[in-house]
């Protein structure tokens, strides 16, 4: 296994009316972040949040190319971005005990917290497709060129890692300064992952290695 420290790049927040950041996801432009009551869509380059939709967001978001997906509770609800209109609502595996949230091969794939796993669903009816055991605590969960990477938090220790998809075995680490957990976690799709702070309020860019 690889272990390196993260390099953080640039941190965004705290914001305002946003004690707490727990999903993010990006569209591409935009990084859309969870705080609890509403989802915020913030200008990585300004730094600004430029909207928001009113929607619950307790845990991961994820982002399928066209609609956003929020964790609330014990459900996961589709969300049209540009209308903030609710699509439609699946039951979340974990049954409130769910983290992270990412989309990948068609499908929706959720980390568990305690359970400290990783959920493949079906994004039309919640059905778990398959399960990935992880040693850690699951948070932010994201997939970039082939490669799935989770965040973990456990108390003042946070890390990112790449684990093997069909074994879970962790095949590289990035270990976050003392303090700095990662509550979300997404990839840009290049360089870069975008790791939500917990109750800091914080978004902070990682750069991510190769």
């Amino acid at each position: 296994m690889k272990t390196s420290t993260a390099t953080i790049l640039r941190e965004y927040g705290p914001f305002p009316d946003a004690e707490r950041v727990h999903g993010v996801t990006f569209d591409g432009r935009h990084v859309w972040f969870a705080s609890g009551d509403r989802l915020n869509a913030l200008d990585p380059d300004s730094g600004e949040v430029m909207r928001f939709i009113e929607v619950a967001s307790h845990a991961g978001t994820a982002f399928d190319g066209e609609f956003l997906y929020q964790i609330a509770e014990d459900v996961i609800h589709k969300i049209d971005p540009k209308t903030g209109q609710i699509l439609s609502t699946i039951p979340a595996p974990g049954n409130g005990g769910d983290s992270g949230l990412a989309w990948a091969e068609g499908t929706l794939w959720v980390g568990q917290h305690r359970g400290r796993r990783i959920h493949q669903i079906d994004p039309d009816t919640g059905e778990i497709l398959r399960t990935i055991e992880s040693n850690r605590v699951v948070t932010g969960v994201t997939w970039v060129d082939g490669q799935l990477w989770h965040g973990t938090w456990e108390g003042d220790d946070s890390d990112i890692r790449r684990i093997d998809p069909q074994t879970g075995e962790v095949l590289e680490r990035l270990d976050m300064p003392e303090g700095t957990g990662v509550s979300g976690l997404e990839s840009d799709g290049a360089a870069c992952f975008f790791c939500g702070g917990g109750n800091s309020g914080k978004i902070r860019a990682v750069r991510r290695p190769g």
